[in-house]
């Protein structure tokens, strides 16, 4: 399957600037950008199809740049509601080096971009490039850039934006002359990487179409030369009908540990969201967020229709999912953690290297020699699931609490074994 055709089939194509998707295929210059701004120290899943649209572009011999906004997250993206809360620089700092690990994570070689044993060698090395804007921006005079940036702009443009027309319509909310001028910074991002690496190609989330469309200006009267824009469509939850992202209320984080700012989502968590997915949604998402060939998906399908009560579709988007995000060790941890839970899998018959795995996530308390067995309201406040061992006593009394599927009303049972506790329905721990 060519670019343009696993684009259009995956669903990554929204407004773009390129008429015939078939030249993407046997583009001159095969190099492209995507931009995040570091709001948050970390991507969520909203993101994350971004990413895998890159990783598509990476497969078919596309050299990627990455981009983290360290002088555009100083500003903020415009929102349709209102003004952004800005960030101390510290805060910036911190969550620059979160999401470029991320982004390094999914577009890599060992990632979603992952061309290894695909019959061809020559797209086996991926030479990843991650850029920070900050890097051009802090040495910019305030005076050249109008001149160079604000002169190629009439405000009937600028303002003709959506996003500008709602915040400055009637009963909008207004907008600073700082997130006013966010999408002249990130079209003078897009002339910089031109200038600096001949980089024609920016990708982006359709939301960020009009920003990227800037760039092309740029280029076009300071350039003499033509750029593209490729957007893919923002994700809706089928669940709510909003977009997957933070600012809806709704995220799913990429971080599987709590970074400082309480934005993470546990890979189990993780797992079980893909796990959860209604039928009428579990094609378009695997498409999107897995590496599945169409000829997998096809399969996963027919099989998925013959049995659904099996949830095998479900199954194959959380698993694929999972390993592109936190790897295959943490996706075959999760599978083996759902089995044991609501599968009926015994804990005895797991390998050391299984109950390892499982230990990675999930609260984890260890017996020794020195430590034999542990009573269960020690348990329960040890491993976090009760905050005293006056709640943990209340949760025993309440029948909230279970041993290895059954529960525990007494609370001076003690735990001698390899053990998974239980409080209410979704909260768990491990003792081994």
């Amino acid at each position: 399957m060519k670019l343009s055709e696993e684009l259009i089939w995956r669903g990554f194509q929204a407004e773009t600037t390129i008429k015939d998707p078939t030249l993407l295929d046997n583009r001159k210059t095969k190099k492209f950008y995507l931009g995040a701004d570091p709001s948050a120290d970390s991507l969520t899943i909203g993101n994350l199809a971004a990413l895998m649209m890159c990783a598509c572009f990476v497969r078919h011999g596309y050299k990627p740049y990455l981009l983290v906004g360290g002088a555009t997250g100083q500003i903020g993206d415009p929102k349709e509601t209102g003004e952004r809360e800005l960030k101390s620089l510290d805060e910036v700092e911190h969550n620059k080096a979160c999401i470029k690990r991320q982004m390094e994570a999914i577009v890599s070689p060992d990632g979603a971009a992952n061309t290894k044993d695909d019959g061809d060698p020559t797209n086996d090395n991926i030479e990843l490039t991650m850029v920070d804007n900050y890097d051009w921006f802090k040495d910019i005079n305030y005076l050249d850039f109008l001149r160079t940036v604000g002169k190629t702009f009439s405000m009937t443009q600028l303002l003709d934006r959506k996003f500008i027309q709602n915040r400055i319509g009637e009963g909008g909310s207004g907008i600073s002359y700082a997130e006013f001028s966010y999408t002249l910074i990130q079209g003078y991002d897009f002339w910089h990487l031109y200038q600096k690496y001949g980089i024609d190609l920016q990708l982006c989330g359709a939301d960020q179409y009009g920003n990227a469309s800037t760039g092309i200006s740029l280029i076009r009267k300071n350039e003499n030369a033509e750029a593209d824009v490729w957007s893919t469509p923002l994700i809706i939850d089928p669940v709510t009908g909003r977009k997957f992202g933070k600012s809806e209320g709704n995220a799913v984080w990429l971080s599987a540990v709590d970074n400082g700012s309480g934005n993470y989502t546990g890979i189990f968590d993780f797992y079980q969201f893909w796990l959860n997915q209604p039928d009428e949604s579990v094609e378009y998402l695997l498409k999107i967020y897995t590496v599945y060939s169409k000829e997998e998906i096809e399969q996963i399908l027919d099989e998925h229709k013959q049995a659904p009560e099996k949830r095998l579709a479900q199954k194959a988007l959380a698993r694929g999912v999972t390993e592109v995000v936190h790897g295959k060790t943490s996706a075959e941890a999760a599978i083996t953690l759902t089995e044991i839970l609501f599968g009926g899998k015994k804990l005895g018959i797991l390998s050391e290297t299984e109950i390892e795995n499982i230990a990675l996530l999930l609260p984890t308390l260890k017996l020794d020699a020195n430590r034999a067995q542990i009573n269960i309201v020690d348990a329960l406040f040890e491993t976090g699931l009760a905050s005293s061992k006056g709640e943990a006593r209340k949760l025993i009394k309440g029948n909230a609490i279970s041993v290895n599927g059954e529960k525990i009303t007494d609370e001076t049972y003690n735990l001698m074994s390899l053990a998974i506790l239980k409080r209410g329905k979704n909260k768990f721990a491990l003792i081994k």
